[in-house]
Protein backbone atom coordinates (compact mmCIF):
# COMPACT_ATOMS: atom_id res chain seq x y z
CA UNK A 1 0.00 0.00 0.00
CA UNK A 2 1.11 3.37 -0.74
CA UNK A 3 2.35 5.56 1.80
CA UNK A 4 0.16 8.60 2.88
CA UNK A 5 1.35 12.12 2.66
CA UNK A 6 1.70 12.17 6.44
CA UNK A 7 4.27 9.11 6.65
CA UNK A 8 5.88 10.58 3.76
CA UNK A 9 6.77 13.52 5.30
CA UNK A 10 7.91 11.66 8.71
CA UNK A 11 10.05 9.24 6.84
CA UNK A 12 11.98 12.76 5.39
CA UNK A 13 12.46 13.73 9.06
CA UNK A 14 13.88 10.10 10.17
CA UNK A 15 16.11 10.02 7.02
CA UNK A 16 17.25 13.64 7.62
CA UNK A 17 18.23 12.89 11.17
CA UNK A 18 20.07 9.69 10.13
CA UNK A 19 22.37 11.85 7.80
CA UNK A 20 23.34 14.70 10.39
CA UNK A 21 24.06 11.64 12.98
CA UNK A 22 26.26 10.04 10.68
CA UNK A 23 27.77 13.29 9.44
CA UNK A 24 27.31 13.68 6.09
CA UNK A 25 25.85 17.16 6.19
CA UNK A 26 26.73 20.01 8.21
CA UNK A 27 24.38 23.26 9.47
CA UNK A 28 21.92 23.47 6.67
CA UNK A 29 23.62 21.82 4.02
CA UNK A 30 21.60 18.87 2.17
CA UNK A 31 18.05 18.14 0.45
CA UNK A 32 16.16 15.52 0.70
CA UNK A 33 12.12 14.95 -1.92
CA UNK A 34 10.00 12.08 -2.27
CA UNK A 35 7.07 12.38 -5.28
CA UNK A 36 3.80 12.51 -4.11
CA UNK A 37 2.60 11.56 -7.70
CA UNK A 38 2.97 12.65 -11.08
CA UNK A 39 2.35 15.86 -10.40
CA UNK A 40 3.65 17.07 -7.13
CA UNK A 41 6.65 16.68 -4.69
CA UNK A 42 7.06 16.67 -1.19
CA UNK A 43 10.95 18.36 -0.26
CA UNK A 44 13.18 19.67 2.52
CA UNK A 45 12.83 23.60 3.48
CA UNK A 46 15.96 25.71 3.29
CA UNK A 47 17.73 27.10 5.55
CA UNK A 48 16.83 24.27 8.18
CA UNK A 49 19.25 21.43 9.59
CA UNK A 50 18.45 17.88 8.38
CA UNK A 51 18.82 17.13 12.20
CA UNK A 52 15.97 19.26 13.30
CA UNK A 53 12.98 19.40 10.58
CA UNK A 54 9.92 18.71 11.88
CA UNK A 55 6.90 16.91 9.50
CA UNK A 56 5.07 20.31 9.03
CA UNK A 57 8.38 21.93 7.57
CA UNK A 58 8.70 19.95 4.28
CA UNK A 59 7.51 21.92 1.24
CA UNK A 60 5.35 20.04 -1.99
CA UNK A 61 5.86 21.89 -5.03
CA UNK A 62 4.67 21.34 -8.67
CA UNK A 63 7.19 19.81 -11.11
CA UNK A 64 7.94 23.39 -12.42
CA UNK A 65 9.76 23.86 -8.66
CA UNK A 66 6.94 26.33 -7.82
CA UNK A 67 5.24 26.21 -4.31
CA UNK A 68 2.33 24.62 -3.58
CA UNK A 69 2.08 24.27 0.24
CA UNK A 70 4.21 25.16 2.84
CA UNK A 71 5.32 27.63 5.69
CA UNK A 72 8.90 28.08 4.72
CA UNK A 73 10.81 27.96 1.35
CA UNK A 74 11.58 24.86 -0.60
CA UNK A 75 15.33 24.11 -0.72
CA UNK A 76 17.34 26.10 -3.38
CA UNK A 77 18.53 22.82 -5.23
CA UNK A 78 14.94 21.87 -6.04
CA UNK A 79 15.41 21.58 -9.86
CA UNK A 80 18.46 19.35 -9.50
CA UNK A 81 15.88 16.64 -7.71
CA UNK A 82 13.17 17.72 -10.53
CA UNK A 83 16.24 16.82 -13.58
CA UNK A 84 16.14 13.72 -12.12
CA UNK A 85 12.45 13.13 -11.68
CA UNK A 86 12.02 14.07 -15.08
CA UNK A 87 14.73 11.76 -16.93
CA UNK A 88 14.06 8.84 -14.54
CA UNK A 89 10.45 7.89 -14.83
CA UNK A 90 11.26 4.85 -12.06
CA UNK A 91 12.86 7.05 -9.46
CA UNK A 92 10.85 8.05 -6.64
CA UNK A 93 12.94 9.56 -3.73
CA UNK A 94 16.44 12.00 -4.27
CA UNK A 95 18.91 12.27 -1.46
CA UNK A 96 21.38 15.03 -1.89
CA UNK A 97 24.40 15.01 1.07
CA UNK A 98 27.95 15.98 1.14
CA UNK A 99 29.52 12.69 3.33
CA UNK A 100 33.28 14.00 3.71
CA UNK A 101 35.04 10.88 2.53
CA UNK A 102 32.99 10.83 -0.66
CA UNK A 103 33.19 14.33 -1.12
CA UNK A 104 37.18 14.23 -0.70
CA UNK A 105 36.98 12.44 -3.34
CA UNK A 106 34.84 14.81 -5.60
CA UNK A 107 36.97 17.69 -4.61
CA UNK A 108 40.09 16.00 -5.36
CA UNK A 109 38.64 15.40 -9.06
CA UNK A 110 38.28 11.35 -8.58
CA UNK A 111 35.49 9.61 -9.59
CA UNK A 112 34.51 6.36 -7.57
CA UNK A 113 34.59 4.15 -10.44
CA UNK A 114 37.09 0.97 -9.80
CA UNK A 115 36.06 -2.73 -9.54
CA UNK A 116 36.93 -3.13 -5.21
CA UNK A 117 33.76 -3.93 -4.11
CA UNK A 118 30.99 -7.11 -5.43
CA UNK A 119 28.91 -5.36 -3.78
CA UNK A 120 29.46 -1.76 -4.87
CA UNK A 121 29.71 -3.35 -8.53
CA UNK A 122 26.42 -5.20 -8.38
CA UNK A 123 24.51 -2.16 -6.69
CA UNK A 124 26.03 0.85 -8.20
CA UNK A 125 28.08 0.08 -11.01
CA UNK A 126 30.33 2.90 -10.28
CA UNK A 127 29.96 6.36 -9.17
CA UNK A 128 31.11 9.01 -11.71
CA UNK A 129 31.41 12.31 -11.35
CA UNK A 130 29.54 15.51 -12.56
CA UNK A 131 31.45 18.43 -13.64
CA UNK A 132 31.09 21.39 -11.17
CA UNK A 133 28.13 24.13 -11.32
CA UNK A 134 27.28 26.59 -9.18
CA UNK A 135 24.99 24.94 -6.79
CA UNK A 136 21.04 26.74 -7.28
CA UNK A 137 21.39 27.22 -10.84
CA UNK A 138 20.93 25.18 -13.91
CA UNK A 139 25.05 25.02 -14.06
CA UNK A 140 24.79 22.47 -11.61
CA UNK A 141 22.28 20.37 -13.27
CA UNK A 142 23.70 20.50 -16.94
CA UNK A 143 26.96 17.95 -16.44
CA UNK A 144 24.47 16.24 -14.48
CA UNK A 145 21.96 15.55 -17.62
CA UNK A 146 24.08 12.23 -19.07
CA UNK A 147 24.70 10.81 -15.93
CA UNK A 148 21.00 10.47 -14.74
CA UNK A 149 19.55 8.18 -16.76
CA UNK A 150 22.56 5.53 -16.65
CA UNK A 151 23.80 5.77 -12.82
CA UNK A 152 21.91 5.89 -9.88
CA UNK A 153 24.63 8.11 -7.60
CA UNK A 154 26.77 10.50 -8.64
CA UNK A 155 29.48 12.57 -7.16
CA UNK A 156 29.37 16.35 -7.79
CA UNK A 157 33.00 18.14 -8.10
CA UNK A 158 33.63 19.92 -5.33
CA UNK A 159 30.33 20.24 -3.98
CA UNK A 160 29.16 16.53 -2.49
CA UNK A 161 27.02 13.41 -3.34
CA UNK A 162 23.25 12.78 -4.54
CA UNK A 163 21.69 9.30 -4.86
CA UNK A 164 17.74 8.35 -5.65
CA UNK A 165 15.59 5.52 -5.92
CA UNK A 166 12.17 3.33 -5.55
CA UNK A 167 11.57 5.30 -2.59
CA UNK A 168 13.33 7.37 0.35
CA UNK A 169 15.02 4.14 2.11
CA UNK A 170 16.39 2.72 -1.13
CA UNK A 171 17.84 6.30 -2.27
CA UNK A 172 19.62 6.35 1.50
CA UNK A 173 20.86 2.97 1.62
CA UNK A 174 22.77 4.12 -1.73
CA UNK A 175 23.92 7.26 -0.72
CA UNK A 176 25.16 4.97 2.69
CA UNK A 177 27.17 2.49 0.44
CA UNK A 178 28.42 5.13 -1.64
CA UNK A 179 30.24 6.84 1.39
CA UNK A 180 31.12 3.20 2.75
CA UNK A 181 33.11 2.45 -0.66
CA UNK A 182 34.96 5.80 -0.70
CA UNK A 183 35.88 5.11 3.00
CA UNK A 184 37.45 1.50 1.74
CA UNK A 185 38.43 2.91 -1.57
CA UNK A 186 40.81 5.60 0.77
CA UNK A 187 42.23 2.72 2.85
CA UNK A 188 42.92 0.71 -0.08
CA UNK A 189 45.12 3.69 -1.21
CA UNK A 190 46.92 4.76 2.07
CA UNK A 191 48.04 0.55 2.13
CA UNK A 192 49.49 1.26 -0.86
CA UNK A 193 47.13 1.13 -4.06
CA UNK A 194 43.85 -0.80 -4.09
CA UNK A 195 43.81 -4.13 -6.52
CA UNK A 196 40.75 -4.11 -9.12
CA UNK A 197 38.83 -7.05 -9.99
CA UNK A 198 38.88 -8.76 -13.49
CA UNK A 199 36.89 -7.78 -15.99
CA UNK A 200 35.60 -11.59 -16.20
CA UNK A 201 34.63 -11.54 -12.40
CA UNK A 202 32.93 -7.64 -13.25
CA UNK A 203 30.79 -9.27 -15.59
CA UNK A 204 29.46 -12.43 -13.73
CA UNK A 205 28.33 -9.77 -10.79
CA UNK A 206 26.38 -7.36 -13.61
CA UNK A 207 24.52 -10.23 -14.74
CA UNK A 208 23.89 -11.23 -11.29
CA UNK A 209 21.91 -8.26 -10.87
CA UNK A 210 18.92 -8.98 -12.19
CA UNK A 211 18.71 -11.90 -9.16
CA UNK A 212 18.93 -8.79 -6.44
CA UNK A 213 16.21 -6.87 -8.58
CA UNK A 214 19.03 -4.49 -9.39
CA UNK A 215 17.97 -2.23 -12.48
CA UNK A 216 20.57 0.42 -12.81
CA UNK A 217 21.42 0.72 -16.68
CA UNK A 218 24.99 1.24 -15.84
CA UNK A 219 25.91 -2.34 -16.80
CA UNK A 220 28.03 -1.69 -19.90
CA UNK A 221 29.27 1.31 -19.74
CA UNK A 222 32.46 2.16 -20.81
CA UNK A 223 35.15 1.81 -18.08
CA UNK A 224 32.21 1.35 -15.49
CA UNK A 225 33.59 0.09 -13.27
CA UNK A 226 37.30 0.36 -14.14
CA UNK A 227 38.28 -3.64 -14.00
CA UNK A 228 41.93 -5.15 -13.94
CA UNK A 229 42.26 -5.18 -17.39
CA UNK A 230 41.54 -1.86 -18.05
CA UNK A 231 44.27 -0.80 -16.29
CA UNK A 232 46.65 -3.53 -17.27
CA UNK A 233 47.38 -6.83 -16.17
CA UNK A 234 48.91 -6.42 -12.51
CA UNK A 235 48.48 -2.95 -11.98
CA UNK A 236 47.60 -0.60 -9.72
CA UNK A 237 45.00 2.24 -9.07
CA UNK A 238 47.41 4.90 -7.42
CA UNK A 239 47.72 8.16 -6.41
CA UNK A 240 50.64 10.97 -5.64
CA UNK A 241 51.70 11.34 -2.25
CA UNK A 242 50.78 14.84 -2.57
CA UNK A 243 47.24 13.98 -4.02
CA UNK A 244 46.77 11.48 -1.71
CA UNK A 245 47.53 13.68 1.09
CA UNK A 246 44.86 16.38 -0.02
CA UNK A 247 42.56 13.57 -0.60
CA UNK A 248 42.66 13.05 3.12
CA UNK A 249 43.18 16.59 4.12
CA UNK A 250 40.02 17.43 2.18
CA UNK A 251 37.85 14.71 3.68
CA UNK A 252 39.09 15.69 7.51
CA UNK A 253 38.11 19.05 6.87
CA UNK A 254 34.67 18.11 5.46
CA UNK A 255 34.29 16.05 8.72
CA UNK A 256 34.96 19.26 10.53
CA UNK A 257 38.31 17.79 12.34
CA UNK A 258 40.75 19.73 11.40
Amino acid sequence: MPKTERELRQDIVDIGKLIYQKGWVAANDGNISVRLDRERVLCTPTGVSKGMMQPDDMIVCDMKGNKILGRLERTSEIAMHLAVYELRPDINAVVHAHPPVATGFAAAGRELNAALLPEVVIALGCVPMAAYGLPGTPELIEPMKPLIPKYDALLMANHGAVCYGPDLYKAFFKMETVEHFARIALVAELLGGAQVLPRREVEKLLESRTRYGVKAASAGEPFCPVTAEDVGAGDRITVTREELIDLVDQALKAKGIV
